[in-house]
């Protein structure tokens, strides 16, 4: 049997599956241990480091334009809502999203992580802000190192503290977990998280941040690889949430999904591509709208063949 690698981070909904050693008559996992998954993440794109791999959405897609020789299946081991994610100077003027334009934004990481995609569609989508309009910060380069941004991302800020930039005022407005611990730092959106959950009731789109993707050489090699993974990770998952304490003093991953689960009416993490149509047709607009792909993928050219019809 063929030993594949899956680094992935330690999330309860992952507890079941890190138990699984023989997937099927053909592979066996073993799961590498990454203190940051994004170094895995980053790693995959750059060098297909791995055999299976955790990796953000955002990155997927840049990973897809160039050709990269892996795809995804369409399960997703994160998600939020990310009104929560846009912070502002509360001395700066803002009092508003449309106040944004004609400013500089900084963005935790690079321009094309998901919380900076999604964040920037709230900001679009449901305010009325012209994007293009706005100077973009970016903290850190991109996991696709091919990845070319748009004129008004400026990556001199990149190894910048965030705090640093808006104690100086060369930011007055940034997205992500932004680390500034500081008086004047407010979120720009009131009511985030119930904001967030409106954004679901009106449009039925629930954010998807983290899949999993699989070298094409082992799809090709092994049919039913993608078939018998999905099937794991969602029996995984149900194994978290049939086990889940709902109350009490949870740990913050647990106090997440219980929110999620109460916010969405549901299942917090549904498997398959039905399931997030409508989030997975938003994700590949605002890509294009954002300049983060050339053009709108279609799903069909997104996950593996014989997983389009799966659920979990």
């Amino acid at each position: 049997m063929q030993t594949l690698t899956m680094p992935t981070r330690d999330y309860g909904l992952m507890k079941q599956m890190k138990t699984v050693k023989g997937l099927n008559d053909h592979v066996n996992i073993e799961y590498p241990a990454f203190e940051n998954i994004l170094v895995a993440a980053r790693r995959m794109v750059r060098e297909v480091a791995f055999d299976i791999c955790e990796m953000p959405i955002t990155t997927y897609l840049c990973a897809k334009v160039q050709n990269k020789t892996f795809t995804a299946l369409p399960v997703f081991l994160t998600r939020n809502f990310h009104h929560w994610a846009i912070f502002c100077d509360t001395g700066a003027g803002i009092e508003t999203p449309k106040d944004l334009e004609g400013r500089t934004v900084g963005v935790n990481r690079g321009y094309t992580v998901t919380t900076g995609l999604w964040a920037r569609g709230v900001l679009q989508n449901e305010y009325g802000v012209e994007l293009d309009r706005i100077r973009w910060a970016p903290t850190d380069d991109e996991h696709v190192a091919e990845y070319t941004a748009p004129p008004n991302v400026d990556y001199g800020y990149q190894g910048r503290d965030m705090a640093e930039l808006f104690a100086s005022g060369e930011v007055v407005a940034a997205i992500g977990a932004i680390g500034a611990d500081l008086p004047t730092i407010k979120p720009l959106i009131p009511d985030a998280v119930e904001a967030g959950f409106a954004y679901y009731r009106k449009t039925g789109i629930y954010p998807v941040n983290h899949t999993v993707v699989v070298r094409d050489e082992l799809l090709q090699q092994y049919p039913e690889l993608a078939a018998d993974l999905f099937a794991a990770l969602a029996a995984s998952k149900a194994n978290y949430l049939a086990q889940l304490e709902r109350s009490g003093d949870l740990s913050t991953e647990d106090a997440l999904t219980v929110r999620l689960e109460a916010g969405v009416g549901g299942d917090p993490f549904p498997y398959g591509v039905e399931a997030n149509r409508k989030a997975l047709e938003a994700l590949v607009q605002m890509a294009v709208d954002q300049h983060v792909t050339p053009r709108k993928f279609g799903l069909d050219e997104l996950f593996a063949d014989g997983t389009m019809e799966l659920s979990g």
